[in-house]
Parts: C-alpha cells; structure tokens; sequence
C-alpha cells in the first residue's frame, strides 16, 4: 500500500479542514499557514477567522485507506489535521462530530491525533469516547519544559488508549521523568511526575495507570529554524529507553533543502519506535 504523507512517522495525511490560530513558541515558524493548498484556498489563519471544511472527495480517503488495509491485513497510520488542529475552538462541533464517526469507520486506521490544546479534549470529544477509541493514539505538542509542566499533566488527565507528546520543534531541554505538577482546587498540592511511569500519575487520584506511550521529537525546518541541540534528544532517548517507552527521533538538522535530516542516526542507530500493540 502506498504512502501518501512524507511526515516519517505515518503513512497517510487527512485534514478534515484546513486553518488554526497561533497559540505558542511552537507555532512561530507555522508551516501549514504557507502550505500550498491553504495559500491556494485563501484560507486566512487566526482566531475570528472560518476554518475551511475540505471536500467530499478528501473525506473519502480514509475509507479507502481503511479498505487497503483491510485486503492486506496491515493497519495503516494517518496523522489527522496536519494543516488545522482537531481540539480548535473556532471548529464547529458538528465538523467534530463527523470526523470522529469517520474514525469509528474505519477500525484499521491508527488515527494519531496531535494537539496543542490538550486542555480543550475532554470538553469536545464524543459523548461514547469512554475510555477512548481504540484507533486513535492522542498526542500533544510540547516544544519546551514550560509546556511539559502545562500540558502533560492535562494529557494524562485525558482518556485514551494511547497517550504521547511531540516534541517538535523542540527548543530547549526536556525532562519527562521530572513533570512539576500542581493540583486544584485549594490547598494546591504539587507533585513531581514521571510522566513515562504509570504508577507516578496515580499519586494524583486521576486516571490511574496513565503515562505516556510515546514519544516524538525533532528540530524545526525552513529557513528560520532556531538552534537545537542533540544532547535534548539523547536525554529523551535515554530517558525511553530507561522506562521502555517507544521513541522516534524524527529530523535533526542537516546541510539539506528544508534543513534537516529526516530519521537520523543517534549513536549509530535509527530511532523510529511506535506503541506495541497499539490499534490490535
């Protein structure tokens, strides 16, 4: 089955619709504001501003994804709103309520659902999500220790079958076995928490057994790309390897046209690991 997307760690790309307000130091550099289709569309980022809703013809893809996939008994995995954000308060719920009727079409698809509004989930996620659907690998961005400490913790908080963070662009050092977290209402308590050790979130009276199931970092590409430094992405290899948690060191950078080299080489190994069993 071909691939349709040239993002390493999927197979296929879906946007659903098109558009998405800045919201943090990940989005300084967006890339999906200059993509060709949304330039082409006329589609005009930031908040106030309509999302555009893509064609039939778009939302047929997963269908035939998910019949490929099913003739050839190997799941397949797409990355879900590429060029918008799923959890996007300027998104209709009913555009929502289709989306996730689309997933529950098509149990052979791995839907990884990335995020920068983690916190917005809970409130806009189907009434029968329950424990969440089990094709969907729900991911937040985190580019720094700032939003690890914010966000983290809201993830976790979040149902799902499986949970991970994307740390890309990342731009300073992260500690995921390090995660302050303090609670509410008063008195605060705070916490530290290894967010890849599922016995660190139970401390909290949350969703008991919660961690993190995979993780994802990167440097940025394009011309204005900010510095990166490879001992951030050995300290998260390590720290994975130290809880097993499956890794996948997407770009680092490189003398190349966007900048980067995709799946590099980290201590003469490629690090391109997904959720075991995830989607079966």
């Amino acid at each position: 089955m071909g691939k349709n997307s040239a993002i390493a760690w999927t197979d296929h790309s879906f946007n659903p619709w098109i558009g998405c307000t800045m919201v943090g130091p990940g989005c300084d550099n967006c890339y999906a504001e200059k993509e060709r289709c949304s330039l082409a569309l006329g589609v005009k980022w930031g908040q106030g501003e309509a999302r555009h809703r893509t064609a039939e013809s778009t939302w047929r893809n997963p269908r035939h994804w998910n019949d490929q996939a099913e003739k050839s008994g190997v799941r397949q995995k797409v990355f879900c709103a590429s060029l918008a954000d799923v959890f996007d308060n300027e998104v209709p719920q009913e555009w929502r309520d289709d989306l996730f009727a689309l997933i529950r079409e098509t149990p052979m698809l791995d839907w990884i659902i990335l995020t920068k509004r983690i916190g917005n989930a809970n409130d806009m996620l189907p009434d029968d999500w329950g424990y969440g659907y089990p094709n969907v690998w729900l991911l937040a961005t985190v580019v720094n220790q700032e939003e690890a400490r914010r966000d983290i913790p809201k993830l976790l908080d979040t149902p799902a079958q499986v949970r991970g963070v994307s740390i890309e662009p990342q731009v300073g050092y992260v500690n995921l076995m390090g995660i302050v977290f303090q609670d509410a209402p008063y008195p605060y308590r705070r916490y530290l928490i290894n967010s890849l050790d599922s016995e660190s979130w139970a401390a909290t009276s949350a969703h008991i057994g919660a961690k993190l199931d995979w993780v994802i970092c990167g440097s940025e590409s394009g011309p204005n790309r900010r510095p990166f430094d490879m001992a951030w992405a050995r300290s998260l290899r390590d720290q994975c390897q130290e809880t097993n948690t499956p890794f996948f060191l997407k770009q680092t950078p490189g003398d190349t046209r966007k900048g980067v080299i995709e799946t590099p080489e980290l201590d003469g190994r490629r690090w391109t690991q997904y959720p075991e069993g995830a989607g079966e």
